[in-house]
């Protein structure tokens, strides 16, 4: 069954290319079908598209198909396009003509591309939900070791002393401005498409501030051709804000995977958590934070790739938005399972408290001490000169104690700054909204 058959045959081989993988990855989107559809068919009865006592019996049948898709009872039949269709096809077996009316005032564009928004949001919530979770770890990580020094590279020269208080905060502070820019992607999705149809609108009387309140959506997207041409955008600003989250990931496996060779030795893993060579008796790999470091690299990539699917294309829709539904759809999980496992594995990770024991590390200690002597009143090229000269003739002996003060720096790390500033970001996402609108959309 097709929404758009008007009894003409489509060649086979067109028809399997065409659909793609539409009936598979549909199924992901399969509640948020119903959701959009419950909150459609309430705004057709208050214009007089639909009789109120359509509207129960079709709001019962909806809360059943979506009471189904939980169970993990919904399938998309064989012969049916797609979920939009299938949903259709089980409320007309039910209810006969009544089911027919649910696709007055509304396309397929502005379904899918509410369907879309749905999920998203869907997704966006628990991914931060997700990212809570290993920042506090960060930054319980960061409090628990923040007087254990390491060195700080430049260049993967030594440079200054840092420490773990520092290292484990710079990776929670990064992911608090990762959820800056999911939110700004986020504010992009939480804008209702519904009722721009096929991209120029309804000659119905339709209500669309109705159903924006209905699905909880911050606003509307006003402009009907421009809710259309957001197919693609939201995609592409999504995919950047989830490539931000996985760069803070790949970054952190790097530097573990550096911190765990033998020529640094500053964290291990318990031998549970490593793997072993077929050849090499002794070898402890470090493959979750490759994998880790792969991986995100590959979510990385996603935005580029709907970029090149979607800048070429001038207003309106078109099917190459397809291509970009197979790639987005999949991203999100791929994205948490990084995080998820990010969080797992950090708290694992053993810490070497003398580090700087090795007197490797002795000249991480110069600029200190050219601090020192600017500190007695000396000028700060003169002391820079008179360590250097220390340096070079081998006569450098320094104290490794570090006295930072300021604010962000060895001796103040300022974590509770940063989790309030995590904290003021998440609440602005206000999920218990579109939590409290899509219960009452399920009442009946």
């Amino acid at each position: 069954m097709k929404l758009w058959d008007k009894g003409t045959d489509v060649n086979k081989a067109i028809e399997k290319f065409t659909v793609g993988r539409d009936r598979e990855l549909d199924l992901l989107l399969a509640p948020y079908d119903v959701l959009g559809s419950l909150a459609h068919t309430i705004m057709l009865e208050k214009v007089g598209l639909l009789s109120a006592e359509e509207l129960v019996q079709i709001r019962k049948s909806m809360v059943d198909i979506y009471n189904k898709i939980e169970k993990g009872d919904f399938i998309i039949e064989e012969g049916v396009e797609d979920v939009h269709s299938q949903v259709e096809v089980l409320l007309t077996r039910e209810l006969g003509d009544v089911g027919k009316k649910i696709h007055s005032a509304r396309s397929r564009n502005d379904q899918v591309l509410l369907d879309l928004k749905l999920f998203s949001r869907r997704k966006i919530a628990e991914l931060a939900n997700t990212m809570q979770v290993l920042f506090e770890q960060l930054i319980s990580l960061s409090n628990r070791y923040r007087d254990v020094l390491l060195p700080g590279y430049t260049h993967l020269q030594v440079a200054m002393p840092s420490s773990f208080g520092l290292w484990f905060g710079a990776y929670a502070e990064s992911l608090s401005d990762d959820l800056q820019v999911l939110l700004g992607a986020y504010k992009l999705v939480n804008q209702n498409p519904l009722g721009s149809a096929a991209g120029y609108g309804s000659s119905f009387p339709i209500d669309r501030e109705l159903t924006t309140e209905l699905l909880g959506f911050d606003q509307l997207n006003y402009n009907v051709v421009y809710a259309q041409m957001g197919r693609g955008k939201i995609e592409r600003n999504v995919a950047w804000a989830l490539g931000n989250i996985a760069s803070t990931i790949s970054r952190m496996a790097y530097d573990l995977c550096l911190f765990m060779s033998q020529n640094f030795g500053f964290v291990s893993l318990p031998d549970e958590f490593t793997t072993g060579s077929s050849i090499m008796p002794h070898k402890k790999n470090p493959d979750v934070f490759e994998l880790l470091r792969a991986k995100s690299n590959k979510v990385q990539a996603l935005a580029s790739e709907l970029t090149l699917v979607s800048n070429n294309l001038p207003s309106g829709y078109f099917r190459d938005m397809q291509v970009i539904k197979e790639s987005y759809l999949e991203a999100f999980e791929y994205t948490s399972d990084c995080v998820e496992v990010a969080a797992f594995i950090i708290d694992k990770v053993q810490i070497n408290h003398h580090i700087l024991e090795d007197d490797i590390y002795q000249y991480l200690f110069s600029v200190e001490e050219v601090n020192k002597e600017v500190l007695k009143g000396v000028p700060f090229r003169d002391a820079y000169k008179k360590v250097g000269g220390q340096i070079n003739k081998g006569k450098f002996n320094p104290s490794k104690e570090v006295k930072h003060t300021h604010e962000g720096s060895i001796g103040n790390l300022c974590n509770e700054e940063i989790s309030l500033k995590f904290k003021r970001v998440l609440k602005q996402f206000n999920f218990e909204k579109v939590a409290r609108a899509e219960k009452e959309l399920l009442k009946v």
